[in-house]
């Protein structure tokens, strides 16, 4: 359960100092997912939301105040950040230095491993490892369900990747500051599951249309959201109960027939908006196979054309190579639960 009335801690720098912060962070795959904002402003879901956080793609972020700089200087992957990406991370960079009572500018210099804009939750490592140390070198100590709310301004699955293994985001009710504040992500116990999730990348590129488009045309035209979310309540009850009891059967069937529907809805949409390719729906295909010869193999995806079938980690070796052979063209990796957002050094 998250702290009650939790608090952001102001911590003042030394006099002359320029503070810096290393952060690492890893992407989560959503296994109940979250699809489309009642908010976009405080990035408030509409239905509350489950992932498990991966041990693969991290992402590591340095933040460092410039006392003589007029603008913020981003690096992504050692390049200039430019366009939408040097935006949000400099809106987000405002409201942490509106948190902490600062106007210095900061560098931030950001490797990310995890393929941008695939539907690998890119942004979710991304912000989760900004958050944590933009925090630290502004001189802020959130706890944990302050770090997720901030985290979640940036991305809103973000929220999830400060926690290791499962998280759930809670969407909170209404809107305005209330529902802001009761918007954050808490770790969930898993009954001792020891899973995989093999991940099939058919296409590293970036999508067609962005994520925030997607959703936005989903939820605005497509006849089918509204049952979606509807039906995704009570996928999150069953999939609590069944991460409670350690069923990874259950847990699979829940993740799968909930990612289909978030497709269909989007499939719904008007234009609709379709990220499955021919090689995804390969895929999907050789899961069902696999489980016709016994595997527990159980497919998810997200905002694009990429597969990840969630089994035992005792299987994941022959579902990796039977989704290598249904995708030979693209790329395929074993990802276990992973460990939340840390820092690597404390503030100068």
């Amino acid at each position: 359960m998250r702290s009650e009335n939790p608090v952001t801690t102001v911590l003042l720098p030394k006099d002359g100092a320029a503070p810096g912060a290393v952060a690492v962070a890893h992407p989560n795959i959503a296994l109940i997912k979250y699809w489309g904002k009642r908010d976009e402003r405080l990035v408030l879901p509409w239905t509350d939301s489950l992932s498990m956080t991966l041990d693969v793609f991290p992402t590591t972020t340095h933040v460092r105040l410039d006392p003589a700089g007029g603008q913020d200087t981003v690096l992504l992957n050692g390049a200039p950040a430019a366009g939408e990406a040097l935006r949000r991370i400099t809106v987000f960079l405002d409201l942490v230095r509106e948190m902490a009572g600062s106007a210095r500018r900061a560098v931030v210099d950001t490797r990310n491993t995890v393929p941008t804009g695939a539907g690998l939750a890119s942004s979710a490592s991304g912000f989760a490892a900004l958050a944590l140390a933009a925090a630290a070198a502004y001189g802020l100590a959130p706890d944990a369900t302050a770090l997720s709310r901030l985290a979640r301004r940036g991305s809103g699955s973000a929220s999830r990747s400060i926690f290791g293994g499962f998280a759930l985001w809670h969407a909170g009710p209404g809107t305005g500051a209330d529902a802001d504040a009761c918007s954050y992500a808490e770790p969930v116990s898993s009954g001792g599951l020891d899973p995989a999730l093999v991940i099939a990348v058919v296409n590293a590129g970036p999508k067609a249309v962005s994520s925030r488009e997607a959703m936005r045309r989903t939820v605005g035209t497509s006849p089918l959201f509204r049952p979606w979310a509807a039906a995704s309540k009570d996928d999150l009850a069953d999939m609590r109960a069944a991460l409670g009891r350690g069923d990874l059967e259950a847990v699979g069937e829940i993740a799968e027939r909930n990612a289909l529907g978030m497709h269909a809805t989007m499939l719904a949409a008007r234009p609709a908006v379709r990220y499955l390719s021919p090689a995804t729906v390969t895929v999907l295909d050789r899961v069902l196979r696999l489980r016709a010869e016994g595997v527990l193999a159980y497919a998810t995806m997200d905002a694009g054309p990429n597969v990840k079938v969630l089994c035992r980690r005792a299987d994941s070796e022959r579902v990796a190579a039977a989704v290598r052979d249904a995708a030979p063209q693209g790329s395929v990796l074993i990802a276990g639960p992973g460990p939340g957002a840390r820092l690597l050094s404390e503030p100068a």
